[in-house]
């Protein structure tokens, strides 16, 4: 592995937090879960196996 891995895993390890203060867990998880929602309403809306 590289050392830069290397330091990555071991700063999660020890249980810091390597991201950005700037960014809000409610937001970026509410955002992912909109993607994922939209996702799936356009894969199911399309599928032409039913």
């Amino acid at each position: 592995m590289s050392p830069t891995a290397l330091h990555a895993l071991n700063t999660l390890a020890e249980g810091g937090t390597p991201n950005h203060e700037s960014l809000s867990p409610l937001a970026v998880g509410g955002s992912a879960f909109l993607i994922l929602l939209a996702l799936l309403f356009i894969v199911t809306r399309f599928n032409k196996d039913r």
